[in-house]
C-alpha cells in the first residue's frame, strides 16, 4: 500500500502533537502540586494554566482527527 509522504508526515506530526499535549498536561499536573505542597499560589496557578494549554492543545488534535476522516 502506498502511503503519501504529505499523509505520513501529518500523522507524524498529529502524534508528536499529542505527545507534547500528554506532557504539558503531566507537568502542568506536576508544578501545580508541587506548588500547592510548598505553599506557592503562584506555582500552583502556572501549573493549572499549563495543564489547560495542554488539554487544548489535545482537543485540537482531537479536532483535525475529526476532520481527517
Amino acid at each position: 500500500m502506498y502511503i503519501s509522504d504529505n499523509l505520513l508526515k501529518e500523522g507524524v506530526m498529529s502524534a508528536t502533537e499529542k505527545v507534547k499535549a500528554k506532557v504539558e498536561q503531566l507537568a502542568g499536573t506536576v508544578k501545580k502540586e508541587t506548588g500547592r505542597a510548598v505553599g506557592n499560589d503562584q506555582t500552583a496557578s502556572e501549573g493549572v494554566g499549563d495543564k489547560v494549554k495542554g488539554n487544548l492543545r489535545e482537543a485540537k488534535e482531537k479536532v483535525k482527527d475529526a476532520f481527517r476522516d
